[in-house]
């Protein structure tokens, strides 16, 4: 099933609403949370540098994240319009190419916001919009497959909004715990976006995504994407505990049991399951990426 060229031209323009739903507002939230831990994290006072933060939290939520969903569903108006014909491209609410202007307009956005952040801010949302069409866009397309696709999302969405956080604080290089943790989250998110692809399971296996639910099938995608997000928190607790962190080992662990008890209750149901872990699990996962933030900082890392 492919978009038809007439289905594409029924508007001259695109809907405001209808680029508003194009970048997926709801996405926002893990990035910019992951910036604000790599903010905490630091050890710099906020207000020393509030526009540093705003600015920061308008690049890796709107601008970054929103140019990533619109440049991802411009790559996909044809498996969106097996799995979600009701989105802005396939549905022809934004017609023509004006998804792809509309995410390249972003990328030089994103660029030109990134350069008011100084070298490391700009380092690292050159990295982000390069992995954005990497990930999407042809002939490399990440997306592809079950191991570095969600990987690459993983990491843009948690460990480098992270860095940037503190290295932007900071004014240079975060040091190493806070890099560690920021990598160990971001490893675990692979599970996060594992979960995510469950949604797009048809689309994908018909149109050559090899994504983990096409290539293990939802059960067996399920457990593995449990693994990958508890093993790396087992690794942080035991950090913070060696770090003479005890309480925030302790609050982590808490946390963890928790997800485990939604963990049984997704594999019931892997594929009907999967949005309400999202909402359930998920929040927890990063309620415990700012108790690991909160205790660094308390460590004085940054």
């Amino acid at each position: 099933m492919s978009v038809t060229l007439d289905l594409q031209t029924r508007r001259r323009m695109p809907h405001p609403r209808a680029v508003l739903t194009l970048i997926k507002p709801i996405t926002w939230f893990p990035p910019i949370w992951a910036y604000l831990c790599g903010v905490v994290s630091s050890g710099v006072p906020v207000m020393s540098a509030p526009w540093l933060v705003l600015a920061g939290v308008l690049l890796a939520g709107p601008v970054v994240c929103g140019m990533s969903q619109a440049a991802n569903d411009w790559c996909d108006r044809h498996v969106d319009a097996i799995n979600e014909p009701e989105r802005p491209i396939p549905s022809g609410q934004i017609p023509g190419r004006w998804g792809l202007w509309i995410a390249l307009a972003m990328s030089g956005l994103a660029l030109g916001l990134g350069a008011l952040l100084g070298p490391w801010g700009f380092g690292a949302t050159v990295f982000g919009v390069l992995a954005a069409w990497a990930y999407s866009a042809e002939p490399v397309r990440l997306k592809r497959s079950g191991v570095w696709g969600p990987g690459l999302v993983g990491l843009c969405y948690e460990g480098l909004p992270w860095f940037t956080g503190a290295a932007v604080l900071s004014a240079g290089a975060p040091a190493w715990p806070i890099v560690v943790i920021a990598l160990l989250y971001a490893l675990g998110a692979h599970g996060i976006m594992t979960l995510n692809d469950f949604k797009a399971l048809e689309g994908d296996r018909q149109t050559g995504v090899n994504s983990l639910p096409v290539t293990l099938g939802p059960e067996r995608a399920a457990r593995v994407a449990c693994w990958v997000m508890a093993v790396p928190q087992v690794v942080v607790i035991g950090l913070m505990a060696l770090w003479n962190m005890p309480l925030f080992a302790a609050i982590i662990a808490v946390l963890l049991l928790a997800q485990v008890w939604a963990m049984r209750v997704l594999l019931t149901d892997p594929k009907g399951r999967a949005p309400w872990y999202n909402g359930t699990g998920v929040m927890l996962y990063v309620s415990g990426m700012m108790v690991a933030a909160v205790a660094l900082r308390m460590m004085g890392a940054g």
